[in-house]
Parts: structure tokens; sequence; C-alpha cells
């Protein structure tokens, strides 16, 4: 039974999900977003957003516990001196999933964006909504 296991194993073991995320971390931060399936994508999100909330803190403490959970010294470096500045004002919610309408060749799996935002952007989307058009009066 898996009573209070939580968090989706993606059919890999611990540490194979530890390298894997610690990869997709490193990509993510070096390129801004990577493409991936929607499951990791959303299992990605808590780890990277922990590490940036971190990096906030930007004391010799915190940067040794996220060279312990990232394992990379120069994404550490990216991380504390250009991505947490970006975020200083802001309380969580630094990445975003997008959903892509494909799905990948071989296994169908659904494909997703996991993006860091900007400065001073939302997490709401960014459609345009039509004018309402008013009703005509009969005269």
């Amino acid at each position: 039974m898996r009573h209070l296991k939580a968090g989706r194993t993606l059919s890999r073991t611990a540490t194979h999900r530890l390298a894997m995320f610690r990869n997709m971390t490193r990509s993510l931060l070096e390129h801004g977003q990577i493409t991936t399936t929607l499951p990791k994508a959303k299992e990605l999100r808590p780890f990277v957003e922990k590490l940036i909330t971190l990096a906030k803190e930007g004391t010799l403490h915190a940067r040794r516990r996220a060279i312990s959970r990232l394992a990379d010294k120069d994404a550490v470096r990216v991380l504390f001196q250009d991505i947490a500045p970006r975020f200083a004002d802001r309380n969580g919610g630094y990445t975003r999933v997008l959903r892509l309408s494909g799905v990948r060749l071989g296994d169908a799996g659904q494909k997703a964006i996991i993006q860091l935002l900007k400065a001073g952007e939302t997490k709401e989307r960014r459609e345009t909504k039509p004018e309402p058009v008013a009703p005509k009066v009969a005269e």
C-alpha cells in the first residue's frame, strides 16, 4: 500500500529520479524553458521552486545547501546571481507549466513546457478575450 507516499515515481528509482531532476533543473536554469512530458514538468516544479527560494536567502549556508541539492557549482552561481534577484519581491510561483497540444512519438505522452517567469510577469494566461457585443435593440 502507498499510504503517505507523496509524489510520482515516474517508473524510476529514487536515485534515477534525483539525477533526472538535477539535469532538468540545470537545463531550465540555463535556457529558461524546457520541453518535457507533463508529469515530469509537474514533479520538477517544486524541486526548482524550492531551490529558487533557497537562493533568495543569499547566505553561504544556502549556497552550500543548493550545491548539495543540485551538484553543479556553475548552475548554483547562475541561480544565486541571476535568477534569485529577479524574484526578490515574489513569494513563490516562479515557474509556469504549459501543456502542448501534441503527444510524444513512441509512447504518446502528453508534452508540456516548463519555463521560468520573467521579472514582473504573472502566471495568468495572456489570452485576449473578444470584446462583448452589445445586443441590438429593436426600434
